[in-house]
């Protein structure tokens, strides 16, 4: 699996630098997108990932800058597909907090937008405590979804939050034979979530010399026990999976944060994590000025990382003050490695890998060993 960062800016896009888009594309092909920010279409042009491949949308706040770019991609995803081939069975999956199903139906109605593929909008329902004093909407149900939906969306689903025994909070979005992806509420200036990834473990390799001393003929059999299914060969004898499968490959925990001060309200959907994706807006020295608009430094990103035992942390979402690390004619601290130098010396004397993350960076997700324990 790769990380491609399309946008690392925060507010709004430069020449040097695009806003919150950050695309996840999968070992078997399909793209998972996390934000989009306006200019999204134009990041993914420059990169090797196509946007006709995305699955799934997934927008952690409805602040402009992580979501202005939305319709338009929508609408280049469709006029890319083209009228023939698999486009009628294309469905796109789109999760936000609440209010983003009229975001999208309102942009795509008012501007007489076809789409040749379906759509559904997953609606995340925020707790009381994540609104600000001075909302004026959403909380009491100003948002409701307007009287004419797109043609093409189909039926989508309100979710609301799961307590544990400990009353901690969780929003179930996914869960399917090969990831458990949850939501949980992170402190911002509206309601904001980060998503927690958790890929399942795979079965291990057929090991051939064993199938052929049980008599298992290769074939439609060996699919079976791939798939952890038992199996009765000619003799009438059971094959069990374990016994021709090597040891299970330990599935990955991805942890993907919108803007944020705090993300501890999430940390307990997380035992171990392989890699973080966090904001660090401005450094350290700007501290204060970073939590009064809810975000964070390389100091705070690093904290949180330690709490949930990340091994690597991806530092995005850069004020348009620090240049990227490339850009010539800039000292260190007008640019990125200001704050990435803030997150080594704040992660010093640990495993943590802290690297920034600008546009067009693309972060290779190391496979976990087999030695390694699984989840």
């Amino acid at each position: 699996m790769w990380l491609h960062f399309l946008g690392t800016g925060s507010s709004f896009p430069t020449t040097r630098r695009g806003v919150s888009a950050l695309a996840l594309r999968h070992d078997d092909g399909p793209v998972w997108l996390f934000d989009c920010g306006e200019g999204t279409q134009i990041q993914f042009q420059k990169t090797s990932v196509t946007s006709q491949k995305i699955t799934a949308i997934f927008i952690s706040h409805l602040h402009g800058d992580h979501l202005f770019g939305l319709p338009g991609l929508l609408c280049t995803i469709s006029s890319q597909l083209g009228e023939e081939g698999e486009a009628g069975k294309k469905v796109v999956d789109i999760y936000g907090p609440k209010g983003i199903n009229k975001f999208v139906n309102t942009a795509l109605h008012i501007s007489c937008s076809p789409l040749i593929y379906s759509f559904r909008v997953h609606e995340l329902v925020p707790i009381a405590s994540q609104y600000p004093e001075d909302w004026e909407w959403g909380s009491e149900g100003d948002e409701t979804v307007p009287a004419i939906s797109h043609l093409k969306q189909l039926s989508g689903s309100t979710i609301t939050p799961v307590a544990d025994s400990q009353g901690n909070l969780h929003w179930p979005l996914m869960n399917n034979d090969r990831w458990c992806v949850q939501a949980g509420w992170i402190h911002h200036r509206v309601p904001t979530f980060g998503f927690v990834l958790i890929e399942k473990d795979r079965p291990g390799t057929l090991d051939s010399t064993k199938l052929t001393s049980l008599g298992v003929k290769l074939g439609p059999m060996c699919g079976e026990l791939k798939a952890g299914r038992s199996v009765v060969i000619g003799s009438g004898r059971t094959v069990r999976p374990e016994e021709v499968l090597g040891p299970s490959i330990p599935g990955r925990t991805l942890v993907i944060l919108g803007d944020t001060n705090d993300a501890s309200p999430l940390a307990h959907l997380v035992s171990e994590c392989d890699v973080l994706v966090h904001e660090a807006t401005h450094g350290d020295a700007l501290a204060e000025k970073a939590v009064l608009y809810g975000h964070s430094t390389p100091l705070r990103a690093v904290a949180f990382a330690q709490q949930i035992q990340a091994k690597t942390l991806l530092l995005n979402h850069f004020s348009q003050r620090y240049h990227p690390a490339d850009s010539q004619g800039h000292n260190k601290e007008e640019s990125v490695e200001l704050l990435a130098d803030e997150g080594r010396q704040a992660a010093s004397g640990s495993s943590l890998n802290v690297m920034c993350a600008d546009d067009m960076f693309v972060f290779d997700i190391p496979p976990r060993s087999r030695a390694q324990s699984s989840k």
